[in-house]
């Protein structure tokens, strides 16, 4: 669970208000580790969140001016992350509708929607079925995967996940069990 104390002490977003670059980097100490993992389970490539990590950070430190108190930060923070991450893989999608070609340097060129990293959180004797997952979450409707994302990866409770993602705890609820309906369909099938 989120340790939300610190990101909504009134004192740490004055100082990021001022401008204070220590509250920045204080704030990047907090949560880079977080927000990369849940960047990195909804656009599955690691260059891609390390990049898309920044952008976040860079996004909030430019737009911290208009950030409402009547939030909580880290609900902020995270609604840029998904956002963000959410943003890009609508644009690989166009990509390769557009008819773009992988890359000769990937990795994965006989299988350019295999996972293309190794999530923290997954122990290395089950990153084999930890990339059959991460395949399935890959082809879930977006909302589904942004909610299951941020409740099996980053541990937030259905509330939290409404707060991100802007919507009702029904409605998470809701994305919830069709996304695990979706992903048991999928793995089954591949079996």
């Amino acid at each position: 669970m989120l340790q939300t104390d610190l990101l909504t002490d009134p004192l740490l977003i004055r100082r990021l208000r001022a401008r204070e670059e220590a509250a920045f980097r204080e704030l990047v100490a907090l949560y880079q580790d977080r927000i990369y993992n849940t960047v990195l389970g909804l656009v599955q490539r690691a260059e891609d969140a390390e990049d898309l990590t920044q952008e976040v950070f860079i996004k909030v430190w430019q737009g911290i001016g208009s950030f409402n108190e009547a939030a909580q930060l880290f609900t902020w923070i995270y609604r840029i992350a998904v956002t963000a991450a959410l943003d890009h893989l609508r644009q690989q999608g166009r990509q390769k509708r557009g008819g773009f070609l992988v890359s000769l340097f990937s990795r994965h060129a006989e299988d350019p929607d295999a996972p293309d990293f190794h999530h923290p959180g997954v122990a290395a004797e089950q990153r084999e079925h930890s990339a059959l997952l991460f395949r399935a979450i890959r082809a879930l409707p977006e909302q589904q995967r942004a909610a299951f994302v941020l409740q099996k990866l980053e541990g937030l409770g259905q509330a939290e996940i409404a707060a991100v993602l802007g919507t009702t705890v029904s409605a998470v609820e809701s994305l919830l069990h069709r996304a695990k309906q979706n992903l048991r369909k999928q793995i089954e099938r591949r079996f």
